[in-house]
């Protein structure tokens, strides 16, 4: 066999043996007993040894929570029934407070429904009396109690002083209030502001309306009004440019030198005088009736029903029962 061949074989019988692996044991020390009658030897193994004796550390994994000396068991601890978290947070507190202000708003809307109610009558009961002439000087403060009063002035309109109040929307059209200056009988301190009626935005310029501006001594039958006050959405009235977006009387008063008087022009024409009327550019006064809105009875419903609503959710969630989840029986008062 050459020395090619041998090699290889050599190898392969290497590969094939399969030497087995033994752990080295330890050396036991054996213990020998004798019986004085039989003269008999018994061997026995002791446990293994560990390697050191001492405890374990305080991060080895092997440590136990009873290898601490101060460690207490929970079953040291009589047994209590606890719920997991909070019961009630502060939202039960928002629910609370809830009710308690919807009933005084209902009560308070209460009050309000019966100022309306009153109010809306004794201005039924002015509106439906005749016309009382409305005398030359007049005390403002005196005009609340004469709100939706009808009233007959005469003079001559000062057209030169017109204002433009708006825009203003009438059946889905956008126009303009006029109010314009009513001297009566030569005497400045006298005039009065009218408010005329509505006219559209392309009668806005006078050119465009002659049939609008009567001249000569005319007779105006209305409404002695307090005007409608401005909201937070309204912008201020400019003057200077001729820019007007609610009615400020006093400032309307002086800048044309009249008396802090309103008067609201009333008509009642019929369907085809109204349109005929807006194609000329003639100011459409106001109907001769109370339009003073009473909503006071849907917002007493409104809070009384949130008032009673939420009491009801108050009084579910306070009588209602923790969930069985909730409750563990936990052995340690401290817990």
């Amino acid at each position: 066999m050459t020395s090619g061949r041998i090699l290889p074989t050599l190898l392969r019988s290497i590969q094939g043996q399969r030497i087995p692996i033994t752990r080295p044991k330890w050396p036991q020390p054996t213990t020998t007993t004798t019986t004085p009658t039989l003269k008999s030897t018994t061997t026995t193994t002791p446990p293994p040894r560990r390697f050191t004796t001492s405890p374990p550390r305080r991060n080895d994994p092997r440590r136990q929570p009873a290898d601490d000396p101060g460690f207490q068991s929970i079953v040291d601890n009589p047994p209590e029934l606890v719920r997991t978290g909070k019961r009630h947070g502060p939202g039960l507190i928002i629910l609370a407070i809830i009710p308690i202000t919807a009933f005084f708003l209902g009560t308070w809307q209460v009050k309000r429904l019966a100022w309306k109610t009153d109010l809306i009558a004794k201005c039924e009961d002015r509106i439906v009396r005749p016309p009382l002439p409305l005398p030359p000087r007049i005390d403002p403060t005196a005009i609340a109690d004469f709100d939706f009063r009808r009233v007959l002035v005469t003079g001559r309109y000062r057209h030169d002083q017109e204002m433009l109040i708006g825009p203003r929307m009438r059946d889905g059209e956008q126009g303009y209030i006029v109010v314009t200056p009513l001297e009566r009988k030569d005497d400045p301190g006298a005039t009065i502001l009218v408010n005329r009626g509505w006219i559209s935005k392309k009668h806005q310029d006078q050119k465009l309306r002659p049939e609008g501006l009567p001249t000569g001594e005319v007779t105006v039958e209305g409404l002695l009004r307090e005007p409608w006050k401005k909201n937070m959405f309204t912008p201020d009235n400019r003057p200077d440019k001729g820019e007007f977006y609610f009615p400020d009387v006093k400032q309307m008063a002086e800048l044309t030198g009249s008396q802090p008087v309103w008067v609201e022009q009333t008509m009642n024409p019929d369907y085809f005088t109204t349109l005929e009327y807006e194609q000329k550019g003639v100011p459409i006064g106001r109907p001769a009736e109370v339009n003073l809105r009473n909503n006071h009875a849907q917002y007493i419903f409104t809070w009384f029903g949130l008032s009673l609503a939420t009491s009801i959710m108050f009084w579910l969630v306070v009588k209602k029962p923790p969930k069985d989840i909730t409750r563990r029986v936990r052995m340690n008062k401290n817990w």
